[in-house]
């Protein structure tokens, strides 16, 4: 029987804040949501900015007045506006008008030796041959220098680039747990999986009950790796700068690391772990090992997503330098603006635009088969069917495009279409494009899906680009993605592209409908969607997500109706444990989970026989369960 891989549980964090029960959606649809909706929305991100406190009963500013909820968004809307989504980079990562930089300069002293004294401790382990050193005490020396001497200033310069999707300001993600200098990206990591787990409302204990400690699986990445001070940007930069490398930054720096800690301090868990790399491709990847995973019974539970933290000088420098990013000068140019750049505004995807946004996010998800989410009542926000990875052939250049990612979309499109029907497909599906905001995207990206919109006689396909609002988190660009759509499954909203002006000349729309509002379509008026992603390197990768309503009929077909009936039972005080983590969150008052030396085991603390593992604290064994694999080539012990 098959076994369709459902989404339980998600959690992270973006530019639009947290992602658990669709609080980042919420916050770039306010405009069209309830007063109730908005209300937890912008109390939890004045939480979490630091601005409010919950204690005694209520919620306080930070002198100490009471503070009602539904005066939240009044008091402290313009600065949760202005402190989250796309804005100036501000000095919680670096300033920009004061980007770190050492200038190279030649001393000279008009044909006189140079002389200067230091301490001779601080002298050069291997002297230059033009220095001349001598003794002045026991503790410094004089240096002469006859021909001059080459020297780095610590200096400022203003970058070309300013504009980044950076966590919400004032969130003190260190201080939330004991962080012990982990770089940035790590730290994001734990909050946003244990914000995915939290979400679904039954302990990860009870849920270990159920499955052998090896039908778990994780698979978590990093594209770019854990770059800033605390991870490879701190080694690799700390010979040049005259300081020493830490025994923990380059371990830490590891791209795998996400995967690592999810399963080193979180679940504690022995089953399988990975972590793919695909560019922006990444998320889906791992996506994709996890939906295998649970589609061939290796896995019953599979924890994926990916992290990235790239906001820091040296990776802006980097992709700057490629030409890839949408410059201050560029984004004032496209307005004719003398007065510097609409930095809300940088990501235009399909308009006409100029470059991508870095931004930082973690997103993961929980997945079970679902008849383990039925058994224990999981509340179900979709299924991933399936996820298509395609390369594109030969290649003029590394970040030139190629014929991949349309296998990608077609494959995802005619599996919608086998599993939901043609008239779904057609009038009942839409697309969250990868949507980078650059020129060559907006052609190459929009010819993918209008061709493959004419193979399926699709008229009007929906694209939404939520780049637009948190930017381009590189590896988790895709878990954007997903957490986006199953907050239009729940809240009806389809986001729009609110930074198109117009549709730029060159995009290929004859079967597309682009919108730069959000488009009101209910819970349950789009059935399936996909999500698309297109990385450096020809990685291309397209995921079918089914909606909720539509899932539920699939397994009403395949478990019966009283099955479901009696899920639908269960899933009751799922929902209520789920909602109260939710009230923390929304206060301020939930922590992220994280075990540090905690029930460490050791190969002496295992029962091992010839049938089966007993791991202690696990409830069931590890055993062998044969699939029938190579039952036609097997030789008995007569026939070797």
């Amino acid at each position: 029987m098959s076994h369709l891989p459902v989404i339980v549980g998600l959690g992270g964090i973006n530019a639009a804040g947290r992602s658990s029960f669709h609080n980042s959606y919420k916050l770039v649809v306010a405009d069209k949501l309830s007063k109730e909706d908005r209300e937890n929305t912008y109390t939890g991100l004045a939480s979490m900015m630091g601005l409010i406190r919950y204690e005694n009963g209520g919620f306080v500013d930070n002198q100490g007045n009471s503070i009602a909820p539904d005066m939240i968004e009044e008091r402290f809307g313009q600065h949760i506006s202005e402190n989250t989504r796309l804005r100036k980079i501000n000095d919680e990562h670096y300033d920009p008008d004061k980007k770190p930089f050492q200038q190279r300069a030649s001393l000279s002293n008009q044909g006189e030796a140079i002389t200067f004294t230091l301490k001779t401790r601080n002298l050069p382990s291997t002297l230059p041959d033009n220095w001349q050193v001598s003794a002045i005490d026991k503790v410094n020396s004089e240096v002469r220098i006859q021909d001059g001497l080459d020297v780095l200033f610590p200096d400022g310069q203003v970058s070309k680039v300013s504009t980044g999707g950076q966590l919400p300001t004032g969130m003190k993600l260190n201080k939330l747990y004991q962080s012990r200098n982990h770089p940035r990206g790590l730290q994001m990591t734990v909050y946003g999986c244990s914000d995915a787990l939290r979400s679904v409302g039954i302990d990860w204990e009870t849920i270990q009950q159920h499955i052998r400690p090896d039908q778990v699986s994780v698979y978590a990445s990093s594209a770019m790796g854990q770059m800033d001070e605390n991870g490879g940007g701190g080694y690799m930069s700390a010979a040049m700068r005259g300081k020493r490398a830490t025994s923990k930054q380059l371990p830490l720096s590891l791209a795998d690391m996400p995967a690592d800690f999810i399963n080193a301090y979180i679940l504690g868990s022995t089953g399988n772990t990975g972590a793919s790399l695909g560019a922006c491709a990444s998320f889906h990847y791992n996506l994709a090992n996890g939906v295998r995973d649970i589609q061939s019974g290796r896995a019953r539970v599979a924890i994926v997503g990916s992290a990235e933290a790239p906001v820091t000088p040296e990776i802006i420098e980097g992709y700057g330098a490629m030409g890839a990013l949408a410059t201050d000068d560029e984004i004032a140019e496209l307005d004719q603006s003398t007065t510097g750049p609409d930095r809300a505004r940088a990501c235009r995807p399909f308009g006409y635009n100029c470059g991508f946004t870095m931004a930082e996010s973690a997103q993961f998800f929980v997945l079970m088969d679902d008849e383990l989410a039925l058994e224990l009542g999981a509340k179900i926000y979709g299924a991933v069917p399936d996820v298509f990875v395609n390369a594109d052939g030969f290649k003029k250049s590394i970040s030139s495009p190629g014929v991949g990612n349309y296998l990608t979309l077609w494959k995802a499109a005619a599996l919608g279409e086998k599993l939901l029907g043609r008239k779904a497909l057609q009038e009942r599906s839409f697309v969250h494009a990868h949507g980078t905001g650059t020129p060559q995207n907006r052609v190459t990206e929009s010819h993918v899906f209008n061709e493959v919109a004419k193979a399926y006689d699709i008229n009007n396909w929906l694209i939404s680009a939520i780049k637009c609002y948190v930017g381009h988190s590189l590896a988790t660009a895709g878990g954007d993605q997903l957490n986006f759509t199953l907050g239009t499954w729940q809240h009806g909203l389809v986001p729009g592209i609110t930074t198109l002006d117009e549709v730029a000349e060159d995009v290929h729309q004859s079967n597309l409908r682009f919108e730069r509002e959000h488009t009101e379509v209910g819970q349950e008026g789009m059935d399936m969607a996909f999500l698309n992603s297109k990385g450096f390197g020809g990685n291309n990768a397209t995921a079918l997500v089914l909606a909720p309503h539509a899932v539920k009929k699939m397994l009403a077909k395949k478990h019966g109706k009283e099955a479901l009936q009696q899920y639908e039972e269960r899933s009751i005080s799922v929902e209520e444990k789920a909602k109260q983590y939710e009230t923390e969150a929304t206060r301020g008052t939930a922590k992220p989970i994280y075990h540090f030396d905690n029930n460490v085991l050791v190969g002496d603390d295992l029962e091992i026989t010839d049938e089966s593992i007993t791991v202690p604290g696990q409830t069931n064994k590890v055993s062998f369960t044969d699939t029938g694999h190579f039952d036609d080539i097997c030789l008995s012990d007569g026939e070797l």
